[in-house]
């Protein structure tokens, strides 16, 4: 199976921003961008230049990779079924992404980063309507029910997560029961909701060349 060997800390110093790979090391003063806060490779302390229109489509596109953890292939096909789905091309790109099953985990709290929350989820720690699903990519959809398997609760990963998961910022189209430890999808995310992380236009602009 294919994957993202690229070092985590070098994709955020490619990008020129945080993308938050590497759960809490990320928001402290060892984080990469903090301590070089320049490309990488023989010639990055030059900095990062004047990027070309095509340059700045480009970066959005692969920033947005880094972030979801995904692949090229994978990217190109969330494009197309946006395209070809009835609506706004931007906002269903939106929701394919955010509505992945190991970045619901991640937003809610339930994983520290994406990539911990892919490894959880194929040891099969979760459960969606009561049935084990090991497929990081798995679209949810309205009314789906996330839960904590019983047995996965003892694990030193998800033994605290109660409270971990408090204070997490909350999305609109999600619910989130801190008790029974569930998460239900309830509508889709919107445009407003963006976190502004990247373009979606840029990129949308990038494969329609």
């Amino acid at each position: 199976m294919a994957r993202l060997l690229m070092a985590k800390c070098r994709q955020c110093r490619r990008e020129g921003v945080k993308l938050f790979l590497k759960a809490d090391r990320c928001n402290s003063p060892k984080c990469a961008m903090v301590k070089r806060n320049f490309p990488p490779g023989v010639h990055g302390s030059k900095g990062y230049g004047r990027p070309t229109g095509y340059g700045l489509q480009l970066r959005e596109k692969q920033k947005a990779k880094r972030i979801y953890r995904i692949l090229e292939k994978q990217m190109k096909n969330y494009f197309v079924k946006a395209s070809k789905s009835r609506g706004n091309t931007e906002e269903t790109f939106l929701q394919l992404l955010e509505m992945r099953f190991d970045n619901v985990i991640y937003r809610l709290g339930f994983a520290k980063s994406r990539n911990l929350s892919r490894q959880m989820i194929s040891h099969n720690h979760f459960t969606i309507n009561k049935k084990k699903v090991n497929i990081a990519s798995y679209q949810l959809k309205i009314g789906d029910v996330i839960g904590v398997r019983e047995a996965s609760k003892k694990i030193k990963t998800l033994a605290n997560l109660k409270e971990q998961i408090k204070g997490r910022e909350s999305l609109s189209w999600l619910f989130l029961d801190e008790d029974k430890l569930e998460i239900k999808v309830t509508g889709k995310p919107t445009l407003a909701e963006n976190k502004g992380e990247f373009d979606l236009k840029l990129i949308i602009e990038f494969y329609s060349k």
